[in-house]
């Protein structure tokens, strides 16, 4: 059940360049309904960016198992390029609930999830 929560807060992706990497900066509710933008900058970048991909979800105030399910799916293409960064506090939460941090790396910053791949 989608909790009530601020009158839907529209979902949003600010993208970055960074090197060879690109930042995805999440925000707002991620659910059925939205998570188009979300699939479709993951899908850009796993076709346009030869390194990293850094999902920034420090902005995301509600996600459903649609968005685990598309985290996944990038992941299952990405590989090891895919890094979830700075989860806030509700996603932490689900990530937890579902152990999802078992299967995907998460880190507490972007620049945390930026230096894995320039050591690497």
């Amino acid at each position: 059940m989608h909790p009530p929560h601020s009158a839907g807060k529209v979902m949003g992706v600010a993208r970055r360049q960074d090197g060879d990497g690109m930042v995805l900066a999440v925000s707002g509710d991620l659910d059925l309904e939205s998570i188009a933008p979300l699939t479709a900058a993951l899908t850009e970048a796993g076709e346009a960016v030869p390194g990293a991909v850094v999902v920034d979800l420090s902005g995301v105030s509600f996600a459903d198992s649609s968005t685990v399910n598309i985290l996944l799916q990038a992941h299952g293409v990405l590989g090891a390029r895919l890094r979830l960064a700075r989860p806030s506090a509700f996603v932490q939460r689900l990530f937890g609930v579902i152990g999802l941090e078992r299967a995907l790396p998460v880190y507490d910053t972007v620049e945390e999830a930026l230096a894995v791949r320039r050591a690497s």
